[in-house]
């Protein structure tokens, strides 16, 4: 039986650290990876894929709201087409670092306030 242990990850921002992605990713089997609207930075994203890339972990696309500073837990009214561009923005973003490291985004996995909408 094989049991997928899993983990929200790249969620660092600049000098502000969140969670230690190095220690993680070398237990568990896929990773959500945050695309910038929640959490997270290019440069630590990257980082964060690179290293997944490197242990074979599956990466998977943390969408969410564009709230960094509510970090995706607050609720947001957007348009049907804002919030399809936005998801769509993230989730290209993320598969762009991934193919530059050598894999793809395998799965989305929305985040904080967007996910408790897509729930109810």
């Amino acid at each position: 039986m094989f049991v997928d242990l899993n983990s929200d990850l790249g969620e660092s921002f600049g000098s502000w650290k969140m969670g230690n992605d190095d220690q993680i990713l070398p237990v568990v089997t896929s990773a959500n990876i945050a695309c910038g609207f929640h959490a997270g930075d290019p440069l630590g994203i990257l980082k964060t894929v690179r290293k997944a890339v490197e242990l074979g972990v599956t990466i998977g696309a943390h969408v969410s709201y564009p709230d960094l500073v509510g970090f995706g837990r607050r609720n947001m009214d957007l348009s049907r087409d804002e919030l399809s561009a936005d998801v769509l923005y993230q989730i290209s973003a993320l598969d762009g670092l991934a193919k530059v490291a050598g894999s793809k985004v395998q799965y989305v996995k929305p985040h904080g306030a967007l996910y408790n909408t897509i729930a109810h």
